[in-house]
Parts: structure tokens; sequence; C-alpha cells
């Protein structure tokens, strides 16, 4: 068996906010409804689902979760984000995955930035 990831979903108490923040990383996310479910943010990359969906009591918005991308710069990426409220927690520094920073997004999960290397 042979798994490969396809969808996130990221529940948030401000969709349109958290939508804004993730599109400064240049993810082009457009609004969707299925059937009975609420309207939701969705852009798809390479075959993967990235999904922002209301919060509710039901669903309450996720945090701790860690996602990590890879981006041309992410020393501007990073500067991109903080002004756009996320909080750095670990500054753009050289890793054994190239360039690395560690932030945290509007609703309190951690965004692993890495550059490209190559």
């Amino acid at each position: 068996m042979k798994a490969r990831l396809n969808l996130i979903v990221l529940r948030a108490s401000d969709p349109d906010r958290l939508a804004a923040f993730y599109s400064a990383l240049g993810l082009s996310f457009e609004k969707h409804r299925h059937g009975t479910s609420p309207e939701h943010f969705a852009c798809e990359n390479d075959g993967l689902v990235f999904e922002i969906y209301p919060s509710s009591t039901k669903n309450p918005p996720t945090q701790n979760l860690r996602i990590g991308f890879q981006v041309t710069d992410v020393s501007a990426a990073t500067d991109q984000l903080l002004k756009l409220g996320a909080k750095q927690l670990s500054a753009p520094s050289p890793s054994p995955w190239g360039l690395r920073a560690v932030l945290q997004d509007l609703e309190g999960n951690k965004v692993e930035l890495t550059e490209a290397v190559g």
C-alpha cells in the first residue's frame, strides 16, 4: 500500500482572514460549498487540497497543527506573514533542509517555511 497526502482541512474562527494569510504565500483560494456544508475556502496545489472552514461549537478552530511550505525566499515570506499578524517562533536560519523559519498563524497553528535549495 502507498498513501499520498491529498487533503488538509483547517477550522478557523475567521476563515476570510486566515485565507488571506495563506494567500500571502502564493496560494490561490476559491470559495466552495459542498451539499449542506458551510461555505469555505479551497485551494488545490499539485493534487493537494487545502481547505479553510469556519469553526463552530461542534467543530472548534484547529490549533497546534504544524504545516510546512517550501518557498522561494524564506526571509521575504516571513516578513510578509509577520505583517499579517503571524508570531515568529524561529527566525530564518540554516538547517539541514535549507534556510528555515517557524511562525504561528492567526489561529495558533505552526507554519514551517523552508527555502527551495538549488
